[in-house]
C-alpha cells in the first residue's frame, strides 16, 4: 500500500511538472522585418507603387504598458526630401471581459524633409477596442496632418477584422474614414479599402492584399499615375 502511494504521489508531481506553466515574464522585446512591393498608408501608396522594406522594434511590459518603433523607405517627392518614415508610440492595454483596449500616441517623424521650412512630422492619440475578430480604432490628429496648412483636429476611424482559417492560412478586411479640416487642396474626407490574405510560412507570413480609395487621386506619383488607385500589395515578413 505504501508503495503504491509513493508511486501515485511521484506520478502526480511528475504530472504536475510536465504540466506547469513558465511564469509570466515581466516583459518582452520583439523585433519584426518585411519587405513589400508597395507601401499603403491609409489607402494611398508612400513609394510612387515601389517596393519598401519596412521594420521595428517593440518593448511591453506586463502591466499591458508598451513602447515601439516602426520604420519604412518612402518617396522623397512626396516628403519634401526626406525618404525615410520613422514611426515611434506608446500606449496602455488591458482587458475587460470579452474586450480588449488599446490607448497610446503615434508621432510620425520624416527626417531630411523640409515643408514651409520645418521638418515634416505628425502627432496623433488613438484608442481601439477589440471583439473577437473585430477591432474599432479612432485616431485623432493633435498637430497639423502631416504639413498640411489648418489641419489641426483631423481624424481616422478604422474598423478592422483578421480570421483564422486554420492550417496556417488567415484572412482580414479593413474600412478607414479619414476627415480633413480646412484642406486647401479641396478633399475633406476619403475613405479606404483594404482585403487580404495571409499564410503561415514557419514564422514568416507571406501576404497578399487588394487596397483602393474612394479618392484615388488625392496623392499623384512621380509618373503621374494615382497614388490611391486600386491595387494589389505582396509582401512577406517576420517576427522575431
Amino acid at each position: 500500500m505504501k508503495k503504491t502511494l509513493l508511486a501515485t504521489a511521484l506520478a502526480l508531481c511528475a504530472t504536475s511538472t510536465a504540466y506547469a506553466a513558465d511564469p509570466e515574464p515581466d516583459f518582452t522585446f520583439t523585433g519584426n522585418a518585411g519587405l513589400f512591393s508597395d507601401y499603403r498608408f491609409r489607402g494611398f501608396s508612400q513609394t510612387n507603387l515601389k517596393p519598401a522594406m519596412q521594420g521595428g522594434f517593440d518593448f511591453a511590459h506586463k502591466s499591458g504598458f508598451y513602447l515601439g518603433n516602426w520604420n519604412s523607405n518612402v518617396a522623397s517627392e512626396l516628403f519634401s526630401g526626406g525618404n525615410l518614415e520613422m514611426d515611434f508610440y506608446g500606449g496602455y492595454k488591458f482587458k475587460y471581459e470579452d474586450f480588449a483596449f488599446d490607448v497610446g500616441g503615434l508621432y510620425y517623424y520624416y527626417p531630411g524633409s523640409k515643408l514651409n521650412g520645418s521638418t515634416i512630422d505628425n502627432f496623433e492619440l488613438y484608442g481601439a477596442v477589440g471583439w473577437g475578430p473585430f477591432t474599432l480604432k479612432y485616431s485623432h490628429g493633435m498637430t497639423d496632418f502631416f504639413g498640411t496648412p489648418n489641419s489641426k483636429n483631423n481624424y481616422y476611424l478604422d474598423l478592422g477584422a483578421a480570421f483564422d482559417l486554420g492550417d496556417g492560412w488567415g484572412a482580414n478586411a479593413h474600412v478607414g474614414y479619414q476627415k480633413l479640416k480646412n484642406d486647401a487642396t479641396g478633399l475633406d474626407h476619403y475613405v479606404d479599402y483594404k482585403a487580404g490574405v495571409t499564410k503561415d510560412l514557419n514564422g514568416w507570413i507571406l501576404g497578399l492584399s487588394l487596397v483602393t480609395t474612394s479618392k484615388k487621386d488625392w496623392v499623384i506619383t512621380n509618373k503621374g499615375k494615382n497614388a490611391g488607385r486600386f491595387g494589389a500589395v505582396l509582401g512577406l515578413s517576420k517576427a522575431f
